[in-house]
């Protein structure tokens, strides 16, 4: 039934097969051996191999579908129907292979995406084959006499071929790859053997949107596509910095510090070191933050930040370089239908946890850089893996139902897209994307760029609700231990004119998982805005804008304020000068900060006074919006974000109608004690009068039935040394509530126990704390080993215990728990590389074992990290003389006057300023206490 024109056909198409089987032997056994091995053996070779692959098969349809159609033509009605069903099903098994192939292949006019989808035609590409050699074998002994030796003769070169590869791929020596070496003096980013990368290598952006244009779409008006000179804030910074490193050290060097995160590309193709670098016309001046400037990172080397990281040349495909528009079509082809290397080479396990995230998001400066001493810089890092948010804090006010370990679960959510990237990672049925717009915080630069809306609405969305604002109380007489009239908008009370209150305004940080704000928290512009009326007219004011759209200087900012060695605030961005921070007003996340405001009700109010507090946003203030614009400054238009709002109406006089009944969205009671008993806990660290209002707060918590009152006592208890006290608050919340956080419970009980010389208990509960031996907690994914504070508390805790182990008789146990203790703090070191604290223990506990050598290396680190206290006083009492009202802010408990003369946007009389304790009415005596 084949003629001589047939079997011409048929001998190509089995001179097709005898090649593939050979070529397709090779592929398999080194995806079998990888499978085995769990180790990647996919190199240049194995991709041009796969590109023959796809030749081949390319060349098989034709003459394959050619062929088998004239045959069944011929054949359909031949007697031997055995033969004639076996050779259709052995067609149709064919026509299988090379659909399924078609599939994997993804050309454009069918590329198909979907996992699943591509999961069912690989696996009836791979089964498929088998199918048909079994067919062709029943087809041929119902026909004529099969050649076995021919075909065992091919299969043997076949399964030869692929074991010679296989066995040369195992026994090779392997290639040495160049260690990674630091490549930069002032930052740590490695390459391998600390050579430079071409910045071709490095700006492939446009070739990465061909296939994933959605991922390009969010990515190209994000803050890391506008991270370096095309970002006007930054490269005034960062032309200030290499301007002042020239004049020191003759080189652009210093500035290295903030190009091994934001100048990726001219850093390493060398170009930022030339002090001619042309910052307009070098197209790597403008590339930001690539998108190999990530996926080609290839190993985070340690959790120190800025830009400990190994970056390498991207892996290649064939013909990757090439200007041949063929071979160029053929590379893309092959990335499509072989995507497991790709991916491989682009997107590892560590680009999805905080650590990577962190080798940029967390910064100190080098005595290099600022010629002075180590100083941490911003750090979003610990601030998010030393919190409730991950799961890690052992002590944290409040947790989420399940861990989030990820920045990307809130800085890339997920969005429907039909890129080649996108999965069903939710489980919605929906195939998906993480954004790489990077939603944060950054309105203020989409707005000076002139980017599209959806991206200056994207950041809007992260930021609004982010906090809550709470105008919780007042206090009578506008003093701090005044009597409490709380929560004001239910405790029915009315207030009386001519009278001063203090309004106790609570900022609960409710979404954001570092402290907020992090990151440029000394140029980031974060106040509160709050003003009081009666009727018409306002009466208290703070937090209104100025005529060149700056806030009012006497307001509350929830920012960091940072000084340079000379005692003048750090304005304009310049981090080489960074030196000590006056006051820190960032609030860490979950817990709350209470804002206190002083005003008086004129004599003369009739009706209900009416308190607005909102939390604004602005991402850069008016000073250095002035220094950045020069010239060009006509005022700060930089969008204003409002993360929350409050009101409260509340009558006055003693005819006065009730306050106005509460809001429904408000948070239940026992959560506005708390959050209110938080504020002044942590503000109880610098006053200890604030520990005896947070006492009281968390006393109406437990009245409550919250189990977060005792524990909550017992914080205050411990840091006022009432220790019993401590005791009994944690055993009514081990009675009254056994299954609430017992992992917090047992912290506070460590404590107890240390204090009271129980070391052996304490140590027994904090190691089980570390190994999160609690059911609840390893459900919800909480991991406490990465609290570094309770493993520094066991390891020293271990240490005492060791100190009381005296004697010969005790050597060996004493030894033993020197070298626990050890092990202890050099773990911390390991999350903490600079922990000022596993330091110091480190050179006791080496001093007492004996290693005077690695004593003294810990000790040089103490030096190193130890802040210099007499250095930092002189700049800070330097500052405050010489600006009131930052000297205002940094009071530990400050007084915001609502009622101060020249206050932005009050326009109440003079006389009705509020006045100094036993000031009569009407002298203008007023001031900003």
């Amino acid at each position: 039934m084949i003629g001589a024109g047939l079997r011409s056909l048929l001998g190509g198409v089995f001179l097709l097969f005898a090649l593939l089987v050979v070529n397709s032997s090779y592929l398999g056994a080194i995806t079998l051996l990888e499978y085995l091995r769990a180790e990647t053996y996919q190199d240049f070779f194995y991709l041009n191999m796969f590109l023959v692959h796809l030749v081949l098969g390319l060349l098989s349809i034709l003459p394959f579908l050619l062929f088998g159609a004239l045959h069944l033509r011929r054949a359909i009605h031949h007697p031997n129907r055995n033969a004639v069903r076996a050779g259709a099903a052995l067609f149709a098994s064919g026509i299988l292979v090379l659909a399924s192939g078609v599939l994997l292949t993804r050309f454009g006019f069918l590329e198909v995406d979907d996992p699943g989808a591509r999961g069912v035609a690989y696996w009836l590409h791979v089964g498929s084959p088998f199918a048909a050699v079994w067919l062709f074998i029943l087809h041929r002994l119902a026909g004529r006499r099969i050649r076995w030796a021919a075909g065992l003769r091919w299969a043997g070169v076949a399964a030869g071929f692929a074991a010679c590869m296989v066995a040369w791929k195992l026994l090779a020596t392997p290639r040495v790859e160049q260690p990674a070496q630091p490549a930069f003096a002032n930052t740590l980013v490695a390459t391998p053997g600390g050579q430079r990368l071409a910045a071709r290598s490095l700006m492939t952006d446009d070739f990465c949107a061909e296939c994933h244009a959605d991922i390009a779409s969010g990515w190209r008006t994000s803050a890391h596509r506008l991270s370096s000179f095309n970002n006007p804030f930054y490269s005034f910074s960062v032309q200030e910095t290499r301007r002042v490193s020239m004049e020191s050290i003759g080189s652009v060097a210093k500035a290295q510090f903030c190009a091994g995160c934001h100048d990726l590309v001219p850093l390493l193709s060398g170009a930022f070191d030339d002090p001619a670098f042309d910052i307009l016309g070098d197209p790597s001046a403008h590339a930001g933050l690539t998108c190999t400037s990530c996926h080609a990172i290839t190993a985070v080397n340690s959790v120190r930040g800025n830009a400990d990281f190994t970056i390498a040349e991207p892996v290649r495909y064939p013909f990757e370089d090439s200007d041949n528009p063929l071979l160029k079509a053929i590379n893309r082809q092959l990335i499509k239908a072989k995507p497991a290397h790709h991916k491989q080479g682009f997107l590892k396990p560590m680009h999805s946890t905080a650590e990577f995230c962190g080798s940029c998001h967390k910064a100190h400066l080098p005595r290099a850089v600022n010629d002075y001493k180590w100083l941490r810089a911003q750090n979003h890092f610990d601030s998010f893996m030393q919190s409730g948010v991950p799961g890690h804090r052992v002590d944290s006010f409040y947790y989420p139902p399940r861990a989030t370990t990820a920045c990307a679960t809130c800085h890339m959510p997920l969005e429907a897209s039909d890129d080649p990237a996108a999965r069903d990672f939710d489980g919605s049925g929906t195939r998906k994307i993480h954004s790489h717009l990077f939603p944060a915080a950054n309105t203020g630069l989409a707005h000076t760029l002139g980017l599209p809306a959806q991206t200056i609405a994207a950041h809007r969305r992260m930021l609004e609700g982010a906090a809550r604002i709470d105008i919780f109380g007042v206090r009578a007489a506008g003093v701090i231990d005044g009597e409490l009239l709380a929560p004001l908008d239910r405790s029915g009370s009315t207030l009386e004119p001519g009278q001063r209150y203090l309004v106790e305004a609570v900022i609960r940080n409710l979404r954001v998982g570092h402290h907020l704000t992090q990151g440029t928290a000394d140029s980031n512009e974060l106040w509160v805005d709050l003003s009081v009326r009666a009727g018409d007219q306002i009466i208290g004011r703070s937090g209104d804008l100025g005529p060149d759209g700056e806030v009012d200087p006497w307001s509350y900012f929830v920012n960091a304020y940072v000084l340079t060695k000379d005692g003048e605030r750090l304005d304009r961005r310049n981090g080489q000068d960074t030196f000590v921070a006056l006051y820190n007003h960032q609030i860490p996340p979950g817990a709350a900060a209470v804002v206190h405001y002083l005003f008086e009700i004129p004599d003369d109010v009739r009706g209900p006074i009416t308190i607005d507090a909102a939390l604004r946003y602005r991402k850069f203030d008016t000073t250095y919006l002035k220094h950045v614009q020069g010239v060009r400054f006509e005022g700060n238009r930089l969008p204003v974000v409002t993360l929350a709002s409050d009101r409260v109406v509340v009558a006055t006089g003693p005819a006065a109608a009730p306050t106005e009944a509460s809001r429904d969205d408000r948070p239940p009671l026992w959560e506005r004690w708390n959050d209110y008993g938080i504020g002044l806990l942590l503000a109880g660290e610098a006053q200890r009068s604030a520990l005896r209002q947070a006492e009281q707060a968390f006393k109406q918590v437990e009245a409550l039935g919250r189990a977060d009152g005792p524990l909550n006592l017992a914080r205050v208890y411990l840091k006022e040394g009432r220790i019993d006290d401590a005791a009994a608050a944690l055993q009514r919340a081990a009675e009254d509530h056994p299954d609430f956080r017992p992992w917090t419970r047992a912290w506070l009980t460590a404590s107890v126990d240390r204090e009271n010389g129980h070391l052996d208990q304490a140590i027994d509960t904090l190691r089980a704390l570390l190994a999160t031996r609690f059911a609840e907690a390893a459900a919800r994914g909480f991991d406490f080993s990465f609290d570094y504070r309770a493993r520094n508390m066991l390891g020293r805790t271990l240490y005492e215990r060791a100190r009381q182990a005296r004697g010969s008789a005790n050597a060996e146990h004493r030894q033993a728990l020197l070298g626990e203790a050890r092990d202890e703090f050099e773990r911390v070191l390991t999350q903490d590389p600079e922990d000022l604290s596993a330091h110091v223990n480190l050179a006791l506990v080496y001093a007492d074992i004996g290693d005077t050598g690695r004593a003294s290396m810990h000790r040089a680190r103490v030096e190193e990290y130890r802040p210099d206290d007499h250095a930092v006083e002189r700049a800070v009492a330097s500052h405050r003389r010489r600006h009131p009202a930052a000297d205002h802010a940094a009071d530990p408990v400050a007084i915001y006057d609502l009622q101060r003369p020249g206050a932005y946007g009050l326009d109440v009389p003079a006389h009705y300023a509020v006045r100094p304790a036993g000031t009569p009415m009407g002298t203008s005596d007023a001031h900003g206490s």
